[in-house]
């Protein structure tokens, strides 16, 4: 493309350039009865190559034309300014966690398997489907977001990272917790780990931070760790950091899978769900945040959906262009570096020079 395309109508002016280098011109002669013998005469390299001064003149003016006209080479690009938000998924993983109250598909599943499926689409967002009536999740593409799980203990899976794929990979992996030993729920420590997680990203200058948030899910009710819940919380809230609470499971009675030891074969069985909904509340509302009950899948993705509207990320994204100055800048065409226009026109010039003050130059 050309800054200035109208320059090129110079082009208009050549033709006549060329024939004014090239007209007919009177010259003094002497006459003969004839020429028969000077066509056996062979031509020599001067008389063969009379033209190029001319034509040497005549492509330097087009080659300046054209370095007028300002041809240009521009590549977009796109500068995405961004203030993210730094997430801590904290999910529970304790025995309880085996209740097959949830459906994906239509088939039961346990509840850390459909909360595997919900929280992995809301960090990564899913896939637009036409024949489906699940809500969209865009995913937190410019989002810092880390992973911790508890039981008995917490444990600090991923750090808030932007790598969303391996978190994702990190949350599939989660297992259910099988040793008596381990089990329990710790819902202040995997608090307090969560808030340490995230109150160190201030000491990273290079990420910009606009908030630090905490989803926590879970199905059941404190009963290990050394930290209560809601002081956990009340040290978030002095942190700046806003915890989203999530209570999963049905009401009343869920269905758990149960091992007969003497057969070994796997049966349902009925059992009362408790959540501790009161201290749930009390976490999110010291934090400034909003305290959800997940009874299915359905409710799940709308609470997933919910979070993902309340915690929007500012995205500013600037675009420009950069245009190299062929005129002045040099040309690439495939693996060869070509000289700027106007570079060229001079060297033309300046070959023309030489040739008509040495090898071709006129006869006075």
């Amino acid at each position: 493309m050309f800054a200035d395309p109208w320059v090129l109508l110079l082009l208009l002016l050549v033709p006549v350039i060329v024939w004014r280098m090239w007209a007919t011109r009177s010259t003094t002669a002497v006459e003969f009865s004839t020429t028969e013998f000077a066509a056996d005469i062979p031509r020599s390299i001067r008389q063969r190559l009379h033209w190029l001064p001319a034509a040497l003149t005549v492509l330097a003016v087009i080659l300046i034309i054209f370095a007028l006209a300002r041809p240009r080479n521009g590549r977009e690009q796109t500068v995405i300014d961004s203030e993210g938000i730094a997430i801590e998924m904290v999910v529970d993983r304790s025995g309880s966690m085996q209740a097959m109250d949830f459906q994906i598909d239509g088939e039961h599943v346990d509840r850390l398997t459909a909360i595997k499926n919900v929280a992995g689409t809301f960090v990564a967002g899913d896939q637009p489907d036409v024949d489906s009536d699940s809500l969209r999740l865009s995913g937190r593409i410019s989002d810092l977001v880390g992973l911790v799980s508890f039981a008995g203990y917490a444990d600090a899976i991923t750090p808030p990272t932007l790598d969303h794929a391996f978190v994702v990979s990190q949350l599939n992996k989660l297992q259910i917790v099988d040793d008596r030993s381990e089990d329990g729920t710790a819902i202040g420590d995997a608090i307090s780990l969560a808030v340490e997680k995230l109150t160190s990203l201030d000491d990273r200058k290079q990420e910009k931070v606009k908030s630090k948030v905490v989803i926590l899910l879970t199905d059941g009710e404190n009963n290990a760790g050394e930290f209560d819940p809601v002081q956990a919380a009340e040290l978030a809230e002095k942190m700046n950091v806003r915890i989203y609470t999530i209570g999963v499971g049905t009401r009343g009675q869920a269905p758990v899978p149960v091992q007969n030891p003497l057969t070994g074969r796997q049966s349902m069985r009925w059992m009362s769900v408790n959540i501790d909904e009161g201290t749930l509340r009390q976490i999110a509302d010291a934090t400034g945040g909003k305290y959800f009950r997940a009874t299915d899948t359905e409710s799940l993705e709308k609470i997933y959906a919910e979070i993902d509207q309340l915690e929007t990320t500012k995205i500013e994204a600037q675009h420009f262009v950069d245009y190299r100055e062929l005129a002045i800048q040099s040309i690439h065409l495939g693996a060869w570096n070509m000289p700027p226009l106007v570079l060229l026109a001079m060297l033309v010039l300046v070959l023309r020079l030489i040739l008509s003050h040495t090898l071709l130059r006129p006869f006075a």
